[in-house]
């Protein structure tokens, strides 16, 4: 992966278990930041049209730490097939990722 910062999203059924995951997360350092918002999902599963109220994650963390909060994410995730997608930063404010880097234990090499 090119970029050195990336934001991992998935979704959950409720409020309670996405904060118990993005609590999780950060604890274990593999988010810097986990944000949630209610959302209203539209899809197609097993030939139907679905329609669900989820809370999506919005996880920030380093590169150097997505395939961890993949991983995290699928081993603890309740749906068959979780949303999990690692979305590449490619600018930021430089203040902020070097605190993203401080907080995942991934070392401050913004300048």
């Amino acid at each position: 992966m090119d970029a050195e910062y990336v934001v991992v999203s998935t979704t959950l059924e409720a409020r309670e278990p996405a904060e118990a995951m993005a609590q999780e997360m950060v604890q274990r350092r593999l988010a810097a930041c986990v944000q949630l918002t209610p959302i209203t999902s539209f899809y197609r599963w097993e030939g139907e049209i679905e329609r669900a109220e989820e809370v999506l994650l919005i996880a920030k963390t380093t590169a150097e730490r997505a395939e961890e909060i993949l991983s995290f994410i699928a081993q603890h995730h309740p749906y068959e097939l979780p949303e999990i997608l690692v979305t590449p930063v490619l600018s930021g404010h430089a203040p902020y990722l070097r605190w993203l880097e401080q907080e995942t234990g991934t070392g401050a090499r913004c300048e």
